[in-house]
């Protein structure tokens, strides 16, 4: 049996894109640098184009932030299939950096930035874990809970 291809892969998830975010400053969602497209980051866009807000530890529990790290992550693929056509162009995850809005004494931030993790491997399988940082901030633009950055190799 052939392997799934990751638009086939995403389809059976049943999930649901939002909108590509547009930037909100002087910069591109993505850049295709040779067989790599850098992904700028990406805040917790629903599919009605709002945000997911909160800081973890105070707002929401790290349930909640796991699921915006994984809307985080849908919002990169909407960006990666807007400007490049398909996610199977997408040959493997490299690097993701997860950042989130927490309370200083929050300590699971890798837990929150699996939400994002979690969702690369159900679409990519092996290929959609790459390597990682998970960090806590003090703050993140519009107060939004996670904000993740990553590196894809494309076929």
């Amino acid at each position: 049996m052939t392997p799934l291809l990751p638009e086939e892969r995403f389809a059976a998830l049943g999930l649901i894109l939002p909108p590509p975010p547009k930037p909100l400053g002087v910069y591109k969602p993505c850049l295709v640098v040779g067989n790599h497209v850098y992904v700028s980051g990406h805040g917790t866009v629903q599919t009605d184009g709002s945000l997911i807000i909160g800081k973890v530890g105070k707002d929401m529990d790290m349930d909640a932030g796991k699921l915006a790290a994984r809307q985080v992550g849908l919002a990169i693929l909407s960006t990666l299939r807007h400007n490049l056509g398909s996610l199977d162009k997408i040959k493997r995850v490299i690097k993701v950096l997860g950042m989130v809005n927490c309370i200083p004494e929050f300590e699971r931030h890798p837990y929150v930035i699996n939400g994002c993790s979690e969702l690369f491997a159900n679409v990519w399988g092996d290929d959609g874990i790459g390597v990682r940082s998970a960090v806590g901030f003090n703050s993140l633009p519009d107060n939004i809970p996670v904000e993740i950055e990553a590196l894809f190799e494309l076929r």
